[in-house]
């Protein structure tokens, strides 16, 4: 059985994910908390599996709780409501969350991912960690973001991507040191999370790293510090230019 603690403070919604999971043969609920020590002593006490936590507290956070707690729950799907920091926060870090109203084939798949887990993850209090500060310094852009592949998870300097190229589904992000790292989710999903006017939208199939750019060739090719050329779209050109003080 998958041992479950459920960390929420609005009784509906802890009402609804206690429904929700009555429908999971192969999940027993180990207890429910609604504040900050509340969840620490129940995390303290139990062996959970998976920690399925609200992102914001009623007098915290759930950094809160975890800062309180050695060690760290490696499987928590934070909950949030449609809170763009708090998604934009917990994507840098690759991690699990289900947006309010609870969808049960969403809770489902992010309980799949932990049935299918093969193995422990080394680096799941870093991801917590580039969470946290993210989610704490919403105006600035984080310095790091884990790229998630079939494969493997990497957390990379942010400043160490040189652009993205996007290919249907999948992007590859170029690196300074030469690699190249394919993830499966589309270019726009990294135009949200890397936003202007730390990096640029060149073309429909580029994200380019703006500090990065050193020129551009005929108003239709940046050129990056490596010498790479990176294609402007015709309907991208004037707004990239005006970006860029070239006329």
């Amino acid at each position: 059985m998958i041992k479950v603690a459920i960390i929420e403070d609005e009784p509906a919604v802890c009402n609804e994910i206690i429904f929700l999971l009555r429908n999971e043969p192969d999940l027993e609920i180990l207890g429910l908390a609604h504040h900050v020590a509340g969840a620490v002593r129940l995390l303290q006490e139990k062996e959970v599996d998976v920690v399925l936590m609200d992102i914001q507290l009623v007098d915290g956070t759930a950094f809160d709780v975890l800062k309180n707690l050695s060690p760290v729950p490696e499987n928590i799907i934070f909950i949030t409501a449609y809170n763009q920091f708090a998604i934009k926060a917990i994507k840098y870090g690759a991690l699990d969350y289900l947006l309010k109203p609870i969808d049960q084939q969403e809770l489902r798949e992010a309980l799949d991912r932990y049935r299918q887990k093969q193995e422990k993850n080394l680096q799941y209090a870093k991801q917590l960690e580039l969470v946290r500060n993210t989610f704490a310094d919403q105006q600035a852009l984080p310095q790091q973001i884990v790229l998630n592949s079939l494969n493997n998870m990497r957390m990379i300097n942010v400043q160490d991507i040189l652009y993205c190229k996007g290919d249907g589904p999948y992007t590859y992000f170029h690196l300074k040191n030469g690699r190249n790292e394919l993830v499966s989710k589309p270019l726009k999903y990294y135009e949200d999370l890397l936003p202007s006017p730390y990096f640029l939208r060149s073309h429909q199939s580029y994200l380019v790293n703006r500090s990065q750019i050193t020129g551009v060739i005929r108003s239709e090719y940046l050129i990056l510090q490596n010498e790479e050329q990176i294609p402007v779209s015709s309907r991208r050109k004037s707004y990239i230019l005006n970006l860029l003080s070239i006329k």
